[in-house]
């Protein structure tokens, strides 16, 4: 699914141009999703004593267009929430004449979040479209290393993790993507996590051909997926002994810096990163809508390759 929005230019009285989007094509879609969403949960719901619990507040905006802003957020200029919402969101007074307050809409924003997974999944690439895929995981720190000890907001949730580049105190955000930078899956879990704890879950119903980097390397783990019918392909350590590789698998194997460049995507352009929150709920709605925002994404880092592989050694 390609969402594309147009821009208009609106003039203000000292000359200014400031681009809108239309998005009234994004808010159909998440509308009409949500409300798919809402029926199969009907459809599903448990009532007690033949009545089911209804809430009894209206929150002025519904979950549709809850989600509408928070990924409009992920499309604009802006990099402080904040700012966005008080003054970038005054443009779309029209399309949301029952805008709350700030404070009001950051504590309605969880009701969105359960929304939110199940578009991030359905969004996913089908792993049945391509043969070729690479994993890796990159690290989602959520305080400076000075300020670990004092942290409060994910006490019991986030933990001391270490990559190549040093100490961290957050998350792990795994990825599995396709040769053209489609997120097939992806999975959170806590900063100490072993990367290939998690490989043998996410690898489900996966087959052909997985690269990743040394720090994938297990033997049992390569024969379980090998039994499976997926290949783990990695490079080896210097103390190891030196196996042959496919010619074809070697070349693609170097390829695998195409998620490096999807977590810079993730990082540096989208902000997927920072240090500011202070709610677990919406920092995990935050991390969602960066990957929702960057799956909807028409164009994507990718590869290109005019040759087929085989799993034959």
């Amino acid at each position: 699914m390609v969402i594309e929005l147009p821009c208009v230019c609106y003039n203000h009285n000292k000359g200014n141009s400031i681009m809108k989007k239309d998005i009234t094509e994004l808010y159909c879609f998440i509308d009409d999703f949500t409300k798919s969403c809402k029926e199969m949960m009907q459809s599903k719901q448990i009532a007690l004593n033949g009545k089911c619990n209804k809430p009894t507040r209206s929150p002025g905006l519904s979950e549709s267009e809850i989600i509408t802003i928070i990924l409009l957020f992920q499309q604009s200029p802006c990099k402080n929430f904040k700012y966005f919402y008080n003054s970038y969101l005054a443009l779309y007074k029209d399309e949301f004449p029952a805008m709350p307050s700030y404070e009001r809409f950051i504590a309605l924003m969880p009701r969105s979040m359960s929304f939110m997974i199940l578009l991030l999944y359905s969004l996913l690439t089908p792993p049945c479209t391509s043969d070729i895929h690479f994993i890796d995981s990159t690290s989602l720190a959520v305080c400076s290393n000075k300020r670990i000890s004092r942290n409060k907001v994910f006490k019991g949730l986030a933990q001391i993790g270490k990559t190549t580049k040093g100490w961290f105190f957050g998350f792990k955000l795994h990825v599995i993507i396709d040769e053209k930078g489609n997120l097939i899956r992806v999975k959170l879990t806590a900063g100490n996590k072993d990367d290939r704890s998690v490989v043998k879950q996410m690898t489900d119903n996966i087959f052909g051909f997985l690269f990743g980097d040394k720090g994938y390397i297990s033997k049992d783990l390569f024969m379980e997926l090998y039994n499976r019918g997926l290949k783990l392909v990695t490079g080896i350590k210097s103390n190891m002994k030196n196996m042959l590789m496919n010619l074809r698998e070697k070349i693609m194997l170097r390829k695998r810096s195409l998620v490096e460049t999807v977590f810079d995507y993730l990082k540096n352009k989208f902000a997927i990163e920072h240090t500011r929150h202070r709610s677990p709920t919406n920092a995990f709605i935050h991390i969602i809508s960066t990957l929702i925002h960057y799956q909807l994404k028409p164009t994507k880092p990718s590869i290109t390759y005019d040759y087929s592989i085989t799993a034959n050694p």
